[in-house]
């Protein structure tokens, strides 16, 4: 029998392809079968890429470029970001099993306007303004400076690694930084792509590099690397605190976009029709494999039958299928480890008492035997107290609860570790938002879910993260403060501050 050859990739450091001497299969999750193979990075290839990162910033290329040069570059790669559409969809789909309706729509549509709106921010961002002195306004002079970090790192998860990616890498290199990005070993083509297109738009060598391996080796290292100034992670909050620690060694600045356990409060009022449809949304999208994901639903009790009916009704229609097919609604999880995981949860959920009212297994879909397809299901007979209630599944589960009244619904949405993001479907607009103001969490939707501004921030309270990624002062995150002051008492020249701070140092 002929073999069958596949493509294979390389890490992308100093503007170059660098191979190793290991690889990495990357398999379809619809199929099994693999899609290409990708050099596996170690300890020496992170340690060369944050070299490579350092000497290009220190050299200035792109640190001390002017803003709108800076701008108008990464304004051409967000321009290929569109350009080039359908191959980085291909890029995205092929590994991580997404489909290619919400590839277009959210892994890879969002993706030029989020760069975009980094691209432009770079032409804006305010790097420096003075302020006088309070107490001797005409005797000194002020200038507060913010500088780029240095070297920052980023390390991005499997599920949208093109859109997450671009949330840290964007502002990095709009503030001047240079970035060394540690992609999943599962799905690293699109950023791949992405640095080399920047590369090809003239971002110069060693500013962005693309590196692989295992989290536990290359990822630990990158966030305990003496020479990395900065470390962002999207994640698991338990690979959140093990970052964390590490990046305490020398002190380094951290963000942190963690896990999720969303409840989606529906009030009394709520629209069923668009509540309910809205509720699977918020859960279903991507097979659930969202941080922000709307997994618990709260209902009034009075309600509790006929949301649940309606639920079944419409999640009975989702369609699993080839994730390249335009009529697909759903695709695979994206490994076997995950759908395992998914399935013991659910065990573990009948274990304690829960009932399904749909699905609560694995699925079969024709023509795909060995793809790693999870049932969409809905759970009830649930309390808070539950582990299915209680721990990110990361699959299409949505767990159905119920509340007395709204100071019980707010309990219960709060009696969580996490607060990444939180929902409610009402009809009086007033009282979902004063509720809003009661719930902790860092994005709160009503009547939506999945909306995301890249000019509105993004993060969570809680175990749910540290920091925001977009909104207006994300620059902030890859950015040091500086104050200089000059005392003008010996100098007639007010000027001599400009004169001074736009003089090159040795």
């Amino acid at each position: 029998m002929a073999t069958v050859s596949v493509q294979h990739h390389q890490m992308f450091i100093d503007g170059k392809d660098v191979d190793s001497d290991d690889l990495f299969e990357i398999r379809s999750p619809a199929t099994g079968e693999m899609v290409c193979t990708m050099a596996k990075g170690r300890i020496e290839h992170a340690d060369q890429a944050v070299e490579a990162a350092r000497r290009a910033f220190d050299r200035g290329d792109w640190s001390r470029k002017p803003q709108d040069e800076r701008s108008a570059i990464m304004k051409r790669i967000a321009e290929r970001l569109g350009t080039d559409l359908e191959e980085f969809i291909e890029a995205e789909i092929g590994p991580n099993g997404a489909t290619v309706r919400q590839a277009t729509g959210f892994h890879v549509g969002l993706a030029g306007p989020h760069f975009l709106h980094f691209a432009e921010a770079a032409a804006t961002y305010e790097f420096e303004r003075d302020v006088p002195t309070q107490a001797y306004p005409t005797l000194s002079l002020n200038r507060i400076r913010r500088e780029p970090l240095g070297v920052c790192a980023a390390i991005v998860p499997w599920n949208f690694p093109l859109v997450l990616g671009i949330w840290k890498i964007a502002p990095a290199l709009a503030a001047g930084n240079s970035v060394v990005v540690k992609v999943d070993e599962k799905t690293p083509l699109s950023l791949l792509r992405l640095a080399q297109v920047a590369h090809e738009e003239g971002v110069p060598a060693g500013v962005l590099n693309v590196v692989t391996g295992e989290g536990a080796e290359v990822g630990a290292r990158l966030a305990s690397h003496p020479d990395v100034d900065k470390v962002a992670f999207t994640g698991s909050t338990a690979v959140g605190r093990e970052i964390m620690r590490l990046a305490s060694g020398t002190v380094k600045k951290v963000s942190l976009e963690l896990g999720g356990k969303a409840p989606v409060i529906l009030m009394e009022d709520a629209d069923l029709d668009i509540a309910c449809d809205g509720a699977l949304f918020g859960c279903m999208l991507y097979s659930g494999q969202i941080c922000e994901s709307g997994t618990r639903l709260l209902v009034p009790e009075s309600r509790h039958d006929e949301v649940v009916a309606r639920l079944v009704e419409r999640a009975s229609t989702i369609k699993l299928g080839d994730p390249t097919d335009y009529d697909t609604d759903m695709g695979p999880v994206v490994s076997e480890r995950q759908h395992q995981r998914i399935l013991a949860y659910l065990e573990q959920a009948r274990a304690d008492g829960a009932t399904f009212a749909l699905g609560g297994g694995a699925a079969e879909v024709d023509g795909f035997p060995n793809g790693h397809w999870i049932q969409p299901t809905l759970v009830t007979g649930v309390t808070n107290d539950m582990q299915i209630a209680r721990e990110e599944v990361f699959g299409p589960v949505l767990v159905v609860l119920t509340y007395k009244d709204l100071d019980d619904a707010v309990t219960q949405a709060n009696d969580t570790m996490y607060g990444l993001t939180a929902g409610i479907w009402a009809g009086d607009y007033e009282q979902a938002v004063e509720v809003a103001g009661r719930l902790r969490a860092g994005t709160i939707w009503v009547n939506n879910w999945h909306q995301v501004d890249p000019a509105l921030p993004f993060g969570g309270y809680k175990q749910s993260g540290v920091g925001r990624e977009l909104g207006p002062e994300a620059l902030n995150e890859y950015t040091e403060v500086k104050h200089v002051h000059l005392d003008l008492t010996q100098s007639k020249d007010r000027h001599i501050f400009d004169i001074l701070l736009s003089t090159p140092a040795d």
